[in-house]
């Protein structure tokens, strides 16, 4: 039996299933830039830049405020729990370490000072959210005299109302050269040489190889990639099989920004290349 079937009530397994999907979203879009940003160390270093700086503004805009309203609206529930107390000052304490890799990202003298501390924050907000999925959340939907939709709903309202975890007012701009969404936005003097433009070889495009991400976390990883790529830029995409369903949502999502480019049609990969228009 599915721990969805065991909730109190099904607005709970709602609420439990929305909450896992936007833990995929959150993983998967890390995911996604950190696999930008290693394989354009070694292809681009002028793209790593660029590709470190939105890494950075993603965790500020969307990480780190995440990990700051289950601190205020999630986890005082749950610690009241007995047998999830330990468990929730563990997950406290691995926000710390979050938040200092997130401080040790932003201070690093350039993109390969910076590809440890990005893959470790992957793997530890991967093994963090799964601990959340598996064990604090399915016990939260399944406790009577709690109410896990009206606690997500809190953290909604914590991140929607204007202010940062810290109380101070956000911006409509996470930082100079990043928009809303968190797509770098185009900078006077090209494309930063994410393209290639200006006679750089191909292999200068940065390449997201989802064979390697976990499936659950895939499109969100190429979400997260393509918002990494400023206009007049371009990245390479490898899949397992021929993305259609992908490349269908991608244009959904943002209608007329991305051509694509088949570059290799199987049997073992599929190469193409989105290009920013």
């Amino acid at each position: 039996m599915s721990m969805l079937t065991l909730a109190s009530a099904p607005e709970e397994a709602a609420a439990l299933e929305g909450a896992e999907a936007h833990h995929a979203r959150l993983a998967g879009e890390l995911a996604g830039r950190v696999t930008m940003l290693l394989t354009a160390v070694d292809r681009d270093p002028a793209a790593a830049e660029r590709i470190h700086a939105g890494l950075v503004a993603f965790c500020d805009r969307s990480l780190l405020p995440h990990a700051a309203v289950e601190e205020a609206a999630l986890y005082p529930a749950a610690h009241r729990l007995p047998e999830a107390r330990l468990l929730v000052e563990s997950l406290i304490g691995e926000h710390r370490g979050l938040t200092a890799l997130v401080d040790a990202l932003r201070s690093a003298p350039g993109p390969a000072a910076a590809a440890a501390d990005a893959r470790a924050l992957q793997v530890l907000f991967e093994e963090h959210v799964a601990k959340e999925n598996g064990l604090v959340l399915p016990l939260l939907a399944t406790t009577a005299e709690v109410s896990l939709a009206a606690l997500l709903a809190d953290m909604h309202h914590r991140l929607a109302d204007g202010t940062a975890a810290d109380g101070a007012p956000q911006t409509q701009d996470d930082e100079e050269g990043h928009d809303m969404r968190g797509r770098e936005t185009d900078e006077p003097g090209g494309c930063g040489g994410v393209c290639g433009c200006g006679g750089a070889e191909e292999a200068a495009e940065p390449e997201l190889d989802v064979r390697e991400v976990p499936h659950s976390l895939r499109h969100a990883a190429v979400f997260g990639a393509l918002d990494a790529v400023p206009a007049g830029t371009a990245v390479v995409l490898v899949a397992p099989h021929d993305p259609l369903p992908l490349l269908a949502q991608i244009e959904q999502r943002e209608p007329g920004v991305f051509s694509v480019e088949y570059l290799e049609r199987g049997p073992e990969a599929w190469r193409l290349r989105l290009s920013h228009r």
